[in-house]
Formats: C-alpha cells, sequence, structure tokens
C-alpha cells in the first residue's frame, strides 16, 4: 500500500510517500523563511504561501519515488489542530486529489502523528508516556495503544516552543527562537539568573511558561542586555525547561504507578525534541528510573508530512475514512474525526 500524506498545520508545507510498512520514498519539507522579519508566524502569509508551495512539493516527491500519481493507494492530510487558512490549504488539496484519483482519503490529526512517531523508528512496548513538546501544545500522554491516548496534563498558558520564542523576541533573536537560544546556552551559566518554577507544587500534571517570560522581561528592563547575559539567560532558562519537564514526568510516573501502571519507555516529541540538552536531562532521567527515552528519527523532531503518513496507516486499519470531514483548528487528539 502506498500512502500520501500533507501537512501544513502551521508554518512548514510538507508532503511524503511511504509504503504501509514504513519505508519513505520521497519526503519533501519547505520552511517559510517569510515570517523571521515578522518575528513569528502570520497567518495570512503561511497559507499564502502553503498555495504556492503545495503542489511544487507534491511533483517533487512523485518524480523523486519515480512513481504516477495513479499508484496511490490512500491520502491523507492534517486535519488539525493548527492555523485554519493553512489546515484549509492542505486538506482540499489533498482531498481534491483523492476525488479526481478515486481513492480513499483520511484526514489525520496533528497531534497524534507526533505521539506515534516514535513508534517508526522504535520497538515499542504499550503503554509509554509522551510528552508532546511544540510551539504550540505542551502535553503529556499515556498512550495505551494506537488510536488510545489518556491526556494526563498540558500547559495553561504558553506552550513550550512559544516561550523559547518569546524569550528570544525579547533578547531581539531571529525567529524561530528555539535553536537561537540552544547555541547561546552552550556558552553561558545554568542558574546565573534566578527564573521561577511554576506549579512546583502544584500535584496535578499541567504546566505553566508564561511566568519564566515575564520573569525575563522583567528583568531585561532592569539589566543592559549583553552577549555574555544573553547567555546566561539562555541557559537558566534551558536548565529550569528542563527542570520543569522533568518534574512534571516523575509526577505522571507517581500517578500512572498508584493506578497499577507501568510503562518501559518514556517519548520525547514535537520541535522542542530537537533540543540536545533537554533531551539529555530527561534522557538521565529515565536511566536513574530504569527506563528507556524513545525519540522519533530527528528529521521529524518538527512537523513534517512522514508522521502523519505513519499515523494515516496506523488509522486505516481502523478504516477511520471520512473525506467529509472539516478541519478544526483546535482538534484534540482524544476526538473523534
Amino acid at each position: 500500500m502506498l500512502i500520501l500524506a500533507v501537512e501544513s498545520s502551521c508554518d512548514e508545507t510538507a508532503v511524503c510517500l511511504m509504503q504501509s510498512n514504513g519505508s519513505i520514498l520521497s519526503h519533501k519539507i519547505a520552511s517559510q523563511e517569510i515570517h523571521s522579519k515578522f518575528g513569528g508566524v502570520v497567518p495570512e502569509l503561511a497559507s499564502r504561501t502553503h498555495l504556492t508551495n503545495i503542489q511544487v512539493l507534491y511533483k517533487k516527491c512523485l518524480k523523486e519515488a519515480k512513481i504516477e500519481a495513479q499508484n496511490i493507494d490512500v491520502l491523507c492530510a492534517t486535519s488539525g489542530p493548527g492555523l485554519i487558512g493553512s489546515l484549509l490549504v492542505g486538506s482540499t488539496f489533498t482531498k481534491a486529489l483523492s476525488i479526481g484519483l478515486n481513492k480513499p482519503f483520511i484526514p489525520i490529526n496533528h497531534l497524534e502523528g507526533h505521539v506515534l512517531s516514535p513508534t517508526i523508528n522504535n520497538k515499542v512496548n504499550f503503554p509509554y508516556l509522551c510528552l508532546l513538546l511544540t510551539g504550540g501544545h505542551t502535553q503529556i500522554y499515556l498512550v495505551k495503544s494506537f488510536g488510545n491516548y489518556e491526556l494526563l496534563g498540558e500547559t495553561l498558558d504558553d506552550a513550550v516552543g512559544e516561550a523559547f520564542d518569546k524569550i528570544a523576541k525579547l533578547m531581539s533573536l531571529p525567529y524561530p527562537g528555539g535553536p537561537e537560544i540552544e547555541k547561546l546556552a552552550k556558552k553561558g551559566i545554568i542558574n546565573s539568573v534566578d527564573l521561577p518554577h511554576p506549579l512546583k507544587d502544584e500535584k496535578n500534571l499541567n504546566f505553566s511558561f508564561s511566568g519564566i517570560k515575564t520573569a525575563v522581561n522583567i528583568f531585561l528592563k532592569k539589566n543592559k542586555l549583553t552577549n555574555k547575559l544573553a547567555c546566561n539567560i539562555a541557559a537558566s532558562f534551558q536548565n529550569k525547561v528542563a527542570e520543569i519537564l522533568s518534574n512534571k514526568i516523575n509526577l505522571a510516573l507517581k500517578h500512572i504507578n498508584g493506578n497499577n501502571i507501568n510503562v518501559n519507555e518514556i517519548a520525547i516529541v514535537g520541535g522542542v525534541a530537537a533540543n540536545a540538552n533537554i533531551r539529555e536531562q530527561i534522557n538521565n532521567l529515565c536511566e536513574s528510573k530504569g527506563l528507556k527515552m524513545i525519540i522519533p528519527p530527528k528529521e521529524m523532531f518538527g512537523d513534517n508530512a512522514a508522521m502523519i503518513a505513519w499515523a494515516c496507516i496506523k488509522n486505516y486499519n481502523k478504516k477511520l475514512i471520512n473525506i467529509n470531514f472539516k478541519p478544526d483548528p483546535r482538534l484534540k487528539i482524544y476526538n473523534s474525526i
């Protein structure tokens, strides 16, 4: 079975051709540099750029894989959550193709794509804990099986990726801010800038990052920003994020163990999982508890169409074919499509 997948939930346009065994025949991603000068994603520009990119990537995938469109068996596209204009571009393009080719179409939840992405390259035992870290979401799930996800906690305000971008913007760093902060942090001293640990004493599994952003903003108003100070802020912030995430993983393990549920793996997924320091600290925590940290292939940390194709394979087995769906910018992973 050959799957064509399209991802367009935010500012990456991606198209992938994947076989049912997970083998990738072609995978093309176009990032939108146009947003850099604005310090964040402009929804209208994102939609228009998707319109420009999507057909080009589709044709490149077919050419690289050396196949004809008629050879595609199933088509799928991200159905939400995300920017509604961006979602409409990708889903409308793919639905039109499916009608023209007379092939089935499956809408895919973007979050499910991330959550299942480590199962592409890892032999996973269910259940496993999954920490989802993106620019729009910070959530922790108990993944019981394919299609069965329990949300244990999520951010009450900013997502962790959003916090990276906003703090980078406060220091006049380029967008996206995550990689820039990681570079500076290598030259900085952790805990040299005092930052809060929101919800530290709370026993629930929710997150909060807006207070850290506010603390950095106040600190910068009182101190002149130098390169050395920027490095120290970056190192302190990055370390605080790793501390917060590790604390919630600990709480999640206590929570599920209290319900007689044991896990052997902890998955870290999403764009922020690309941060090597955060991965290292979480991996150290896992090793101390005799657990294994699992991650997707590095090229699948950010938004991509390969994870959408993989989620489609799992959903196709459940026969979740639905060409009449409407994209939902606030779609939850535990919603039915």
